[in-house]
């Protein structure tokens, strides 16, 4: 039987080892752990780079909704009169008037690296003491949803960086994928899903990226193509300064609403028949839509030109892996694809299931043949 399982939950953090441990007059709880992203060690276990979500356990109180902010080495609470926000999201908080939408979280991200062995059946070992946290102005309201690539003798890692500043893009780099220097910020406002090919494209290096925005244009009627969030390229001859690519990459389909808005998911890798890549689609519903993660192979020379891909999805979001955590959980119908390792006749996948936890599914390679 394939596996899929759930391998690291909210009740796996050990929050007295959390960066913010000690460090608020509030108590806190893990909200998610959950879109991690993934690689393999050289000793051939499997790391995860683990989203953990620390939320404030009352974030009402006397009249006001608070959330957690990093500044100039510390943590604060910031306190907005309940009159001026909208609570009805759970994970976000909404400023009311103003002419535009400004949210405020009710959680703080870092990232946790969490050890796995070399299929992703169990934990090895977590290493809070490699934790990332903010560390400058822009990662102020938190560290985001990482993703690994390994190019070369080198380990890029993007994330997403939360600020009124800006909510960007930034790379981290290491030789060992434990040890990790901030490089700073490579895409700048709300430029999310940034993948970096495992492996260099005539010399350069190539990047998926997603941009965000209130306002798309209509393509003409009778087009394949929908209009919205779409998976954008860029490149770079050093990995660190990028450029859009001046043609555009996945688009959503005309042919389904399932796909509607999309987003990468895992960093391409090269296979015989071309660059494997695995996005979410995302099927308007509710609050945020059904998460569903599909596969494209991209030209290996020109990674414009999908190959071949499937209106299908090839994971779907899983409420029985989530029935013993029912009581935790705040949304539903969302798998967030995040990684990919080879692991000879099979793929191992991490996921981000329901915005909770880790989610590890075998897939085996005869799917994309």
């Amino acid at each position: 039987m394939p596996l899929d399982h759930l391998v690291f939950t909210p009740d796996d953090v050990d929050l007295s080892r959390s960066p913010l441990a000690g460090k608020i007059d509030a108590e806190t709880y893990v909200l998610g752990a959950f879109n991690p992203g993934m690689t393999r060690l050289a000793n051939g276990n499997l790391l995860l780079m683990v989203r953990i979500a620390e939320a404030l356990r009352e974030p009402i109180r006397d009249g006001h909704i608070h959330a957690i902010r990093w500044a100039d080495g510390s943590y604060h609470l910031d306190a907005w009169p309940l009159g001026l926000v909208d609570t009805a999201d759970p994970r976000k908080f909404l400023m009311r008037g103003g002419g535009w939408k400004v949210l405020a979280l009710t959680s703080l991200s870092w990232l946790l690296p969490v050890e796995l062995d070399a299929e992703g059946r169990e934990v090895v070992a977590v290493h809070y003491d490699r934790a990332i946290a903010p560390t400058a102005d822009y990662q102020c309201y938190g560290v985001e949803d990482a993703r690994i690539s390994r190019v070369g003798d080198r380990f890029l890692m993007t994330t997403c960086s939360v600020s009124p500043e800006r909510h960007c893009t930034t790379m981290y780099s290491s030789a060992d994928a434990l040890d990790w220097t901030l490089e700073g910020i490579v895409l700048d406002h709300q430029n999310k899903d940034m993948l970096v090919f495992e492996g260099l494209v005539a010399g350069k290096y190539w990047a998926q990226t997603r941009p965000l925005g209130d306002l798309y244009f209509a393509y003409p009627p009778g087009s394949e193509w929908r209009a919205g969030p779409s998976i954008n390229l860029s490149t770079s001859p050093d990995g660190l300064h990028w450029k859009p690519h001046d043609r555009p990459g996945i688009r959503p389909h005309a042919a389904t609403v399932a796909t509607a808005r999309m987003g990468g998911g895992t960093p391409p890798i090269l296979t015989d028949g071309g660059w494997l890549t695995l996005w979410h689609g995302v099927e308007p519903s509710g609050v945020v839509g059904i998460y569903r993660t599909y596969w494209s192979i991209l030209d290996r020379d020109d990674p414009c030109v999908t190959v071949r891909t499937e209106h299908a999805p090839l994971l779907e979001p899983a409420p029985a892996l989530t029935e013993p955590l029912k009581d935790s959980m705040y949304l539903d119908n969302v798998v967030f694809t995040t990684g990919i390792a080879d692991a000879g006749d099979h793929y191992v996948v991490a996921s981000g299931e329901a915005d909770l936890a880790c989610r590890i599914t075998h897939v085996a390679k005869s799917v994309f043949a």
